[in-house]
């Protein structure tokens, strides 16, 4: 397999991707809005952490009315940065984007799931956490363009391991033309790192044209103990994403898309899936492509796992560190140069 052509979420035609960064003192969150076409995308979802945040999720469930959402939505704030969706959903539907429900024009209402991840305080402020205004910020930020990586939208307060984390992004083109990617926002209690060699766990599954890894010393003695100083105490947690096909899936499929995702995610951080962690993945399809037969659908679950491999490895890469009132969040990138 090989990547597409920005190697990200953009990939699959007809998503687009907008962030929104809180601004003022003492914040540091924000908000990722995944918005398919007018008609929205098939959708199904996964979740596997122990403390979750979530919206719509049961709607998902392929016994239930709904089988297409009109966004997604990826948020800081915990519980509270539920909220921004709310945005997404009043603007999808004063544009007439959603299920319809009543006999007239215009009569919607948006299918807007939704996921957040827990970044409280780590600006220096407790209650900066995004609102209906975010929401609405990103989804008006949303193109096709290659979307930001690193310390932008709902990565913007994400920690990995204690680490900085982010948004990373990467894709995938196979061998019918399928395309599949990945979006994720990493924030996990468990770390990208391997101890023993300071590499990141998910380098092992990198593409030729995925971000280039930083080299590392032969005696990594130094370096290990720098990891190790730097990484924040433990806190609570939780990664997010959106796994995305062209191909034609069902809203089972597109749940086992998600569910598979996870094993991509437990490539790239150790441990996963905690008390602390809250982790969702969506699985959306375009249904641009035909339906895939058994053995076409098995290849694009191999390449969704390895889009949220290396998706997580293109956001710890991609991240920067920042200092705040409540602390100095180190990046893995600018402690191994």
């Amino acid at each position: 397999m090989r990547p597409g052509p920005t190697n990200s979420l953009v990939d699959v035609a007809g998503l687009q991707v907008g962030h929104a960064q809180l601004t003022g003192e003492g914040a540091l969150s924000g908000t990722t809005v995944v918005l398919p076409g007018p008609d929205g995308a098939v959708a199904g979802v996964d979740v596997r952490g122990g403390g979750p945040g979530t919206r719509e999720t049961d709607a998902l469930d392929p016994r239930t009315l709904v089988e297409r959402v009109h966004a997604v939505v990826l948020t800081g704030g915990s519980a509270y940065g539920l909220a921004a969706a709310s945005g997404v959903a009043d603007m999808l539907g004063d544009a007439g984007r959603g299920f319809p429900v009543g006999r007239g024009p215009g009569e919607v209402v948006p299918v807007v799931p939704g996921a957040v991840v827990f970044d409280l305080g780590r600006g220096g402020r407790f209650t900066a956490r995004p609102t209906a205004d975010t929401g609405a910020a990103a989804l008006a930020a949303c193109s096709d363009a290659p979307p930001a990586e690193g310390v932008v939208g709902a990565g913007t307060g994400t920690l990995v391991g204690g680490l900085k984390g982010g948004v990373g992004t990467a894709s995938a083109v196979l061998s019918d033309g399928t395309v599949v990617a990945a979006l994720v926002v990493a924030n996990a209690a468990g770390s990208a790192v391997d101890p023993v060699t300071g590499e990141l766990w998910g380098s092992r599954h990198r593409y030729d044209g995925d971000a280039e890894l930083p080299a590392l010393p032969a005696d990594r003695s130094a370096l290990l103990a720098a990891l190790q100083e730097a990484a924040a105490p433990p806190t609570l947690n939780t990664t997010i994403g959106v796994v995305a096909t062209d191909a034609g899936l069902s809203v089972a499929q597109c749940a086992k898309l998600a569910a598979v995702g996870h094993d991509g995610l437990a490539r790239a951080v150790r441990p996963v899936h905690g008390m602390t962690d809250g982790d969702t993945l969506f699985g959306l399809a375009t249904t641009a492509r035909p339906a895939p037969d058994l053995f076409a659908l098995q290849e694009i679950l191999t390449a969704g796992a390895d889009c949220v491999t290396r998706a997580v490895v293109h956001a710890v890469l991609a991240a920067r560190s920042v200092q705040t009132p409540a602390g100095h969040w180190r990046a893995y990138r600018d402690l191994v140069g």
